[in-house]
């Protein structure tokens, strides 16, 4: 059933080339599936990367329509789209890329009453979204239903990246426990962020969810990856799993979804995906 086709061999010959990748790999991809939640700084990329890669079935959530500020760092989309859904922009250069993926196209904001039935579906989910909101409901609702989470953040010239495997190593609220007040932080508009930066990240995303789909090298797991774009450098910080964590800590305090209040701020580049 999931065979490659003679077009899908020589599509993905580079891969194939890779002995820790192969044809065996190759399948993996095409019998997995991710989802995107975001369509913007991080999920343009990320989606990109995925849809050329061959990854057999990809879902994108996204509720919000291609602003002209988004195109200096929103790659999925070009000036034409413009007022356009961000979903049916992304769907469609995502079939011009590659014919063979199956995408799955959600114009919906994530909710607590819709995300367990959505993450359910797919094998890895990627962080790409741009409040805390639904940051925090999206790593709750994938350390409850044991799901891998791989996240991303962009503010202004850095970045971050972590992967998680809920349930089992620290997840977003071992590392930050709880959303800031609102007003205690700059906006997204306010704080600004290199275009660019979100490309390294969001393909570093992609990378991670490709390695944990076929299983070669490490990902990000208990580790926080920073990118600083102004220095061009890479520095990496252990991130524990918190025993007292809400979560997943031994006696979890949050057992239910919350749904903060949408504010559109940032706190840390962890939490900011500059899709606004």
């Amino acid at each position: 059933m999931f065979d490659l086709s003679e077009a899908e061999i020589e599509r993905y010959s580079r891969h194939i080339i890779l002995p820790e990748l192969g044809g065996a790999g190759q399948q993996k991809l095409k019998q997995a599936s991710v989802l995107v939640v975001g369509a913007g700084g991080l999920g343009s990329p990320a989606l990109l990367y995925l849809t050329a890669a061959g990854v057999g079935r990809i879902g994108v959530i996204e509720d919000d329509v291609v602003d002209l500020t988004n195109l200096q760092r929103q790659v999925l989309h070009g000036t034409s789209d413009v007022g356009r859904p961000k979903v049916v922009s992304a769907s469609e250069t995502m079939k011009q890329l590659n014919p063979h993926v199956q995408i799955d196209v959600y114009n919906q904001r994530l909710t607590k009453e819709n995300i367990f039935d959505i993450i359910e579906k797919y094998d890895v989910i990627v962080d790409g979204v741009d409040n805390f909101p639904t940051r925090y409901l999206l790593n709750d609702a994938c350390v409850m239903k044991q799901k891998t989470l791989v996240e991303g953040g962009i503010l202004r010239f850095m970045g971050l990246i972590m992967s998680i495997r809920g349930g089992e190593t620290a997840c977003y609220r071992c590392v930050f426990e709880d959303p800031p007040p609102p007003g205690a932080v700059p906006s997204c508009a306010e704080a600004g962020v290199l275009g660019a930066v979100a490309g390294v990240v969001g393909t570093m995303q992609a990378t991670e969810v490709l390695k944990i789909l076929t299983g070669f090298g490490q990902p990000l797991y208990d580790r926080l990856l920073q990118f600083d774009a102004e220095e061009l450098r890479f520095h990496e910080v252990k991130a524990r799993r918190n025993p007292k964590c809400p979560v997943c800590g031994e006696d979890p305090s949050i057992t239910e979804l919350i749904e903060y209040e949408y504010t559109c701020e940032t706190q840390t580049p962890l939490a900011d995906a500059g899709g606004d």
